[in-house]
């Protein structure tokens, strides 16, 4: 039903997305990563608006996306149930429960795709985005040993410009698993690195489409 449903959504919503988004493509190294996503993989990426998962579900048009989402989305009478036939991966920030990260580890181990948002909230109009990552992308990276694939979007959606989205080469996350540290230092500069890496692919936008 969710693979279905994912489908249904994206062949039906296809022409209104070259009008609301008119996604424009970037490549770290095309060569290396381009849109088809092969095997398991984490997506990761800067957040600025509600309007990002739904891009992003555009950008990687051949998977099903199962992204982590938060409470409050699934509290939306209409949205919720929606959002659960998409197969988003619900979160309560407000509880200990962890079971969102089993779930993601699930999926991952049939080969999907997990759709994360790092920083984990929309940026308030004081910050500097991309603002500082949550550990959860990387504490499940380095669980399940999954390549994590970083995007950037400049969250152009419904405006005059063209939303502009790069996607870099994957991080093996592996190279950031070292026993000579704790599994929290691994973590954070897994973390980090991601991080820095989509700092590093909005400088992208700004050169030749490849």
């Amino acid at each position: 039903m969710i693979r279905f449903m994912n489908a249904f959504v994206k062949l039906t919503g296809w022409p209104a997305q070259l009008i609301v988004f008119r996604t424009k493509y970037y490549y770290e190294d095309k060569s290396v990563q381009s849109r088809r996503i092969k095997g398991p993989a984490i997506i990761v990426s800067n957040h600025t608006a509600v309007y990002d998962y739904a891009c992003m579900l555009f950008v990687f048009f051949t998977r099903t996306l199962r992204y982590q989402m938060a409470e409050l989305l699934f509290e939306k009478k209409l949205l919720g149930p929606f959002l659960k036939l998409l197969g988003g991966i619900y979160i309560n920030r407000n509880a200990t429960d962890l079971g969102f990260m089993s779930e993601s580890e699930s999926i991952l181990k049939k080969g999907g795709v997990v759709g994360i948002f790092p920083e984990g909230r929309l940026p308030l109009e004081s910050e500097t985005p991309p603002i500082e990552f949550k550990p959860g992308a990387a504490y499940l990276a380095l669980a399940s040993g999954v390549k994590v694939i970083p995007v950037y979007t400049n969250g152009a959606y419904f405006s005059k410009q063209r939303a502009k989205v790069v996607i870099g080469k994957p991080i093996d996350p592996t190279l950031f698993d070292d026993r000579s540290r704790t599994d929290k230092e691994n973590i954070e500069r897994l973390t980090e690195a991601m991080r820095a890496k989509i700092i590093e692919l909005r400088e992208v936008t700004d050169e030749p489409k490849q």
